[in-house]
């Protein structure tokens, strides 16, 4: 377990953010990623019939989507040990195998780090 106290401020800001999607929308994950810009993106999970996106995938879709070009880091909210595979990989192709993935839990505190590679 992570002492969020010791996180630098812009990675406890897409945890609380990360947080708040999960929160507010009532989804299993919620997540935020942060790009190399300082443009911060927040997603949940994605249900349909038709489409099934981690709330990970999600934001990496909307950073994309907005134009980023790399990503600096990424958190998800979950109640997962870790980053699934897909997850990683979805960031890793943004980002980069050394970008940083925060693993936290529904109350915000950060389990693990780990990378995308």
């Amino acid at each position: 377990m992570t002492d969020n106290s010791a996180l630098d401020p812009e990675d406890r800001k897409i945890v609380t953010l990360a947080r708040s999607a999960r929160a507010r929308n009532g989804v299993p994950e919620g997540a935020a990623v942060r790009d190399d810009t300082g443009r911060t993106y927040v997603a949940g999970t994605v249900a349909l019939p038709s489409l099934r996106l981690s709330a990970l995938q999600t934001a990496v879709a909307m950073a994309v989507a907005s134009g980023a070009k790399s990503l600096e880091a990424a958190a998800v909210v979950t109640d997962a040990e870790s980053a699934s595979d897909e997850d990683r990989a979805a960031v890793r192709d943004l980002g980069g195998p050394q970008t940083p993935v925060l693993v936290a839990r529904a109350d915000g505190t950060v389990r693990s780090t780990v990378t995308a590679g």
